[in-house]
């Protein structure tokens, strides 16, 4: 008899894993090794926790649906130690949570707040070795997106800007509970070394890589006259004339290194 007796909230975006052979396909890709310290963002029901639980014997779960708390501790209480944290994973901080030891994030992301996760994830990346989360197949493409793709935007050059991107495997719709409609899809970020990142001011960065793509249409020369003019963006090597899904991650990034005018 199941312990989870409250269904699937849509006004959380909750759609719970259920096919077994998903689920050992990402434990085989996040493959947990002694020591490590494992953080799952959003348990559900436990579809991935314990599996993993059984694996590695222990790791943290953030869970925001607190209807979920008990019975997860329950179901895992004969399986390993699970460390329950019930709170919105975009109010935790991640680099507290790790405590000193490079953190592994998994987890299945509502489609809702996917986004804002990769982003809260980001700013604690210095914490994190690595990450394989389940999300929306669409998201995935715009995560791996190379310059000239119609897909390739703001969230492609933060990323890989800041850790190397590897799509995984595609998911179908009936591997969860209810079925989502459309595709989903695992993803493996790593986060890179700060002197591979080579970014002198993320804030800067950030605030022109928004700028960018802010009005895709437009020119960079358009785009970004609030934050860099045309002599700077020569200066990176970039003709002012592209548009930003034009550009790729490296002129981004050299741009943002020029002092501002």
């Amino acid at each position: 008899m199941s312990l989870f007796n409250e269904p699937p909230k849509k006004s959380l975006g909750q759609h719970f894993l259920h096919e077994r052979g998903v689920i050992d396909k990402i434990i085989l890709a996040i493959d947990p090794r002694p020591g490590d310290r494992i953080v799952e963002i959003g348990p559900g029901q436990g579809a991935l926790t314990l599996p993993l639980l059984a694996r590695h014997g222990a790791l943290t779960a953030i869970e925001f649906d607190r209807d979920l708390l008990l019975p997860l501790a329950a179901a895992a209480s004969d399986v390993g130690q699970l460390t329950l944290v019930s709170a919105d994973a975009l109010n935790v901080d991640l680099t507290v949570l790790a405590d000193g030891e490079p953190m592994r994030l998994v987890g299945n992301l509502p489609y809702n707040v996917s986004s804002p996760i990769l982003f809260h994830a980001l700013d604690h990346a210095a914490a994190i070795r690595d990450m394989h989360f389940m999300l929306q197949k669409e998201v995935v493409d715009r995560m791996a997106a190379t310059p000239g793709s119609k897909v390739y935007g703001r969230l492609s050059v933060m990323l890989q800007a800041y850790c190397r991107v590897t799509p995984l495997f595609m998911v179908p719709p009936g591997a969860f509970r209810p079925p989502p409609k459309v595709d989903s899809a695992v993803v493996r970020l790593v986060p890179r070394a700060p002197e591979e990142i080579g970014i002198a001011d993320r804030a800067r960065f950030a605030a022109i890589v928004r700028a960018a793509f802010g009005q895709r249409r437009k020119t960079l020369r358009n785009a970004l006259h609030d934050v860099a003019d045309t002599t700077m963006i020569q200066a990176a090597g970039i003709d002012a004339g592209l548009r930003a899904e034009q550009v790729d991650v490296a002129g981004f990034v050299r741009l943002a290194n020029l002092p501002a005018a």
